[in-house]
């Protein structure tokens, strides 16, 4: 063993415990291999960074641009609202409906791309169940994995193993060759990720997530309006027929403040007390902010019926529509006046529903509360009134609700989002484009239509993921210049070179899979690849079930954060550790083992 090659194993031991050992990021801990690889003298300082210029780092960066459109024009969102009105708040069932979903994508996609895609989907999902993405991000990784397994074009791998039996003048694979190895598979992996391994998975929060920011419904009990939302029809007879609300006097005279109506199912895009113009009809159904023991009374004298508020037309109406929490500054010329003379609705879009003074809620009464220096409002209207209020002179903007994140700001965009991510898909999978210049093409597509900001852009870039995927693939150069990789190799087929053909088949599986945890899967299947098929060559068996374990073998990326850009990526979303991939990745590893070895000789016989 040479120095060069001892220096390398030193580097990856050292690098594998500084990551289990978890008292560094990894990012940073990725950044220090740099500097130690670009000194050593085994490869330049110039291909010590060659990684931040490595096509799947530039790939993925463009995807988080994809990603990023669709979660701002609400793509995203959608998606979300569909598989929680199909999974309901159940993580079991919304596994059942991720996992085959995200494997599917990655069959005839990139995994890395399905997954990047479907990580806005998942946090989407995450925070409107009012679960944690760590439930669900890891096993969407997987799936996506194990998704590669499904076809040839899945994985590189899958076509490396069957480019090598081409050159060696044998049958290659076809397309469904690896399916019903993969399927077992993916049916065994998705009973595992929803079953044992729920007990093992973290439950933390996103990683940088504001974790105080409120909701609208907290934000709603600071000012003891948790219970005032109401929805009310309008019956025939009512004196509100034909009428603005501003003409009948609802919050003049009964303190009651419309926030939108609901017409024929349909409910209204504009905040109804903003328009002047907008007349009341019979059997609309108003949604109003109101006082619990005033509103059978209110209903009494102006003929209106009260109707339930189900937790899916509340989720309707706060898309829509949500609220803001300000502060009256000194300055303000809002200071002395009612909150009738401060014309709020004319002024920012909004009303006041909540008031509060020294830290007590008040009783608001619409003209005669005098406003004061650092009285407190909460304010509701539409979310883009809410939005502009950030420019506002005359008030200061304490606190926006969590919800606010969830709003997109270029849903009119939604269409050419849709338009630009199917092309995207249908270019990569039916071989028009390579995947690189798809994505490249998406992203760049995404800002020019307006779909995403470029400062959006800008802020969508995971650095930690990034960063760490470019400064670990110089490793896997440093390993093959070194001749590292080729030594464990040779020491392996030496070990088992005159074995059975099913102990020559696990053995490969575990190497393979061990090595594809540190360095890519291409690489490593570009390397054992052709030893898998000398060796069964010279035993005189069938390569086809050496050649299939190896291709399986290096899709099986689940014990470390490195092992795959896949898992890369949802490491931050997820808030995950290094340990939390081995916890659950292993025990994968080895089902997929077993299956391996079962299966395979009965599809492919020795």
């Amino acid at each position: 063993m040479t120095a060069d090659m001892l220096f390398v194993f030193a580097t990856l031991a050292t690098t594998i415990a500084l990551f289990i050992s978890d008292r560094m990021r990894m990012d940073l801990v990725a950044l220090l291999v740099v500097v130690a690889l670009s000194l050593s003298g085994i490869i330049t300082p110039a291909e010590a960074v060659s990684g931040f210029g490595e096509p799947v780092v530039i790939m993925i960066a463009a995807l988080f641009i994809v990603g990023e459109g669709l979660f701002r024009t609400g793509i995203a969102a959608a998606a979300g609202n569909w598989l929680l009105r199909v999974g309901g708040h159940d993580e079991t069932r919304l596994l059942l409906l991720l996992l085959p979903m995200v494997a599917l994508l990655s069959a005839f996609m990139s995994s890395t791309g399905a997954v990047a895609l479907l990580i806005p989907v998942v946090l989407s999902i995450a925070r409107r169940a009012g679960m944690q993405p760590s439930r669900l991000l890891m096993p969407l990784a997987f799936a996506a994995l194990i998704g590669g397994m499904l076809t040839l074009i899945g994985t590189p791998p899958n076509i490396i193993v069957s480019s090598q039996m081409r050159s060696a003048g044998l049958e290659p694979f076809g397309f469904f060759d690896f399916t019903p190895l993969g399927l077992a598979i993916l049916l065994v992996a998705m009973i595992y990720l929803i079953g044992p391994a729920r007990r093992l998975l973290p439950s933390r929060t996103q990683a940088g997530a504001q974790e105080t920011v409120p909701g609208i419904a907290a934000l709603s009990d600071r000012y003891t309006l948790s219970r005032q939302l109401h929805k009310l029809m309008i019956n025939p007879g009512s004196p509100l027929a034909q009428k603005t609300p501003a003409e009948a006097a609802l919050r003049t005279e009964y303190e009651v403040t419309v926030i939108a109506i609901s017409r024929s199912g349909g409910l209204l895009s504009s905040l109804i007390p903003v328009l002047s113009n907008t007349r009341m009809q019979y059997r609309d159904q108003l949604l109003v902010y109101a006082d619990e023991q005033q509103l059978d009374q209110l209903c009494q004298t102006l003929k209106l019926s009260r109707l339930g508020f189900p937790a899916k037309e509340v989720s309707q109406l706060q898309r829509q529509f949500g609220v803001a929490e300000v502060l009256l500054p000194p300055e303000s010329p809002l200071c002395g006046h009612s909150i009738k003379e401060g014309h709020f609705r004319e002024r920012f879009g909004l009303s006041v529903i909540g008031l509060r003074r020294e830290q007590t809620p008040q009783s608001t009464s619409f003209t005669a509360s005098a406003l004061k220096a650092g009285d407190t409002l909460l304010l509701a209207g539409s979310w883009d009134r809410i939005r502009e209020l950030q420019g506002s002179r005359e008030l200061v903007v304490l606190q926006t609700p969590a919800e606010l994140a969830e709003i997109p700001t270029h849903s009119r965009r939604a269409p050419a989002a849709l338009i630009i991510l199917l092309l995207m898909l249908v270019s990569m999978t039916a071989g028009w484009l390579d995947n690189l210049s798809a994505i490249l093409m998406a992203a760049v597509a995404m800002i020019l239509s307006g779909c995403v900001g470029l400062k959006e852009a800008y802020r969508s870039f995971n650095a930690t993921s990034l960063i760490l995927i470019a400064g670990m693939l110089p490793l896997a150069l440093a390993m093959e210049r070194s001749g590292a990789l080729d030594y464990m190799v040779q020491q392996l087929v030496s070990w088992v070179g005159s074995s059975s053909p099913l102990i020559l088949c696990a053995s490969l599986f575990l190497l393979t899979s061990v090595l594809s945890q540190f360095i890519s899967n291409t690489a490593t299947t570009v390397l054992v690849a052709p030893v898998a098929l000398s060796t069964a060559q010279l035993l005189g068996i069938n390569p086809e079930p050496v050649m299939m374990t190896v291709a399986i073998a290096a899709s099986t990326a689940f014990a470390t954060p490195i092992a795959s850009p896949v898992n890369t990526l949802v490491l931050e979303p997820g808030n995950y550790r290094f340990a939390d991939f081995a916890r659950i990745g292993i025990p994968l590893q080895l089902l997929a083992l077993i299956l391996t070895l079962l299966l395979t000789p009965l599809l492919f016989p020795f």
